[in-house]
């Protein structure tokens, strides 16, 4: 008699095309590669006509620069100020000064309730450079695709950086622990804190598991 097959079972880290991650970069199956690059925000409307304008033309003439491909990733998130209240009311309770104390608890209970009727976002904004083998154009050693990647990457970063530059933007190249965060906050929808990060990734990435 034959058994009935038995039901297969796949976690879902086997669906992420993440294999690993070396320093700066991400190694993705299929033997391509990307680095990312974060870059802080602006108040753009805060900014006067002429700033505006200077933004503008920096930003045209990034696009304008690339003879590669970017993909620019924003993300928003729900900020969460639990430890801002916390900190808010020991200093209330820590503070000699009791008019001090009474205009602090009263500030705490204002942000709480601002908090209440508007969700504080914090936006990220992400500039993720790919690399292919196919750019070499011929099949390559797991070694030599690494070195390859990182030759190709850091200097198609260093000429999106120098664009960014001209923007008035802050920017840095994520490394591994940021990297791996990066991702398990993304697959996850919350925070990670990861405070050993060893030469293989040991932790998934993605914690939810599916049956096939």
């Amino acid at each position: 008699m034959i058994k009935p097959a038995q039901k297969k079972k796949a976690t879902t880290q086997k669906f992420i095309e993440i294999e690993n991650i070396e320093d700066d970069i991400v190694i993705i199956s299929g033997k391509n590669a990307a680095l990312v690059i974060e870059v802080n925000s602006t108040n753009f409307a805060l900014l006067s006509k002429e700033e505006q304008d200077t933004k503008i033309f920096s930003y045209a003439s990034l696009l304008n620069s690339l003879s590669f491909p970017i993909q620019i990733f924003i993300r928003s998130k729900k900020l969460d100020i639990s430890s801002y209240l916390k900190l808010l009311d020991s200093q209330a309770q820590e503070t000699q000064n009791q008019l001090l104390s009474t205009q602090i608890k009263l500030y705490r209970d204002f942000v709480k309730e601002l908090v209440k009727v508007n969700t504080v976002l914090d936006k990220k904004f992400y500039i993720i450079i790919p690399y292919s083998y196919l750019e070499k154009g011929v099949m390559v050693s797991s070694d030599s695709f690494l070195n390859q990647a990182k030759t190709s990457l850091a200097s198609k970063a260093e000429s999106v950086l120098s664009q960014i530059a001209r923007l008035n933007l802050r920017a840095k190249i994520l490394q591994k622990e940021e990297l791996i965060k990066f991702f398990y906050e993304i697959y996850n929808g919350d925070a990670v804190e990861i405070n050993q990060i060893t030469d293989e990734i040991k932790t998934p990435i993605v914690r939810s598991s599916v049956s096939l």
